[in-house]
C-alpha cells in the first residue's frame, strides 16, 4: 500500500470554441462528407438502387397489395434493402468506413450485394408471376414495379461485380498478379 499515494490530482481543460460567427460554431463541410465518393461509380449505383428501389416500394404500396401474399415477400425485400443501402449510403459518404477499421468492408460490401443482388431476383420474379392477378385493379402499378425491380436488380448486380473487383484488389499477394 506504501505505492499507491494518498492524494490524486488531475488537471481538467476546457475546450476552447472554434471562431464563431454570431454565436454559431463554424465547421468545415469538407471534414464531414466525403465528396469524392459521390463521383464514384459505387455512389451512383447506390443512388440507383436507392431511387429506384424506392420508387418500386411506393407503387406496391400504393395498391392492395396484402390480397397476395406473396407481395409480402417483395415489400420485405424492397424495403429492407432500402433501408439498409440507404444508411450503406450516408456511411460512405461520412466515410465512416475509413473509421470503423475492424470491419472487412469490402468483404461485407462484397457479400450484402451479392446477396442483396439474389433476393432482390427472386422478389423481382414473384413481382412479375403476381402481376397478371390484379389485371383489372392495380395492373399498371405492379408492372411498373416489376420494371423497376429490374432496374435494381441490375444495379445491385453491378454493384456485386464492383465489390467484388475491390476485395479481390484487397486480398491480391504482392508479387503475385503478372506484369
Amino acid at each position: 500500500m506504501a505505492d499507491f499515494p494518498s492524494e490524486v490530482t488531475t488537471e481538467t481543460s476546457v475546450p476552447q470554441p472554434q471562431s464563431s460567427t454570431s454565436g454559431r460554431m463554424v465547421t468545415s463541410i469538407g471534414s464531414v462528407i466525403d465528396t469524392s465518393f459521390i463521383r464514384s461509380i459505387p455512389a451512383i449505383l447506390m443512388i440507383v438502387e436507392i431511387l429506384a428501389g424506392m420508387i418500386q416500394w411506393a407503387l406496391i404500396a400504393s395498391t392492395a397489395f396484402t390480397l397476395e401474399p406473396a407481395y409480402g415477400w417483395v415489400m420485405f425485400v424492397a424495403i429492407g434493402f432500402w433501408i439498409t443501402t440507404t444508411i450503406l449510403f450516408v456511411m460512405s459518404l461520412c466515410a465512416v468506413q475509413q473509421k470503423m477499421t475492424f470491419v472487412a468492408w469490402p468483404l461485407a460490401e462484397m457479400m450484402y450485394n451479392g446477396i442483396a443482388t439474389v433476393l432482390y431476383f427472386v422478389a423481382f420474379v414473384v413481382n412479375a408471376v403476381y402481376v397478371n392477378a390484379f389485371v383489372h385493379l392495380y395492373f399498371g402499378h405492379l408492372a411498373a414495379a416489376a420494371a423497376f425491380g429490374v432496374v435494381v436488380t441490375l444495379a445491385y448486380g453491378i454493384s456485386a461485380f464492383f465489390s467484388f473487383l475491390s476485395w479481390r484488389e484487397g486480398n491480391v499477394a504482392p508479387g503475385t498478379v503478372p506484369t
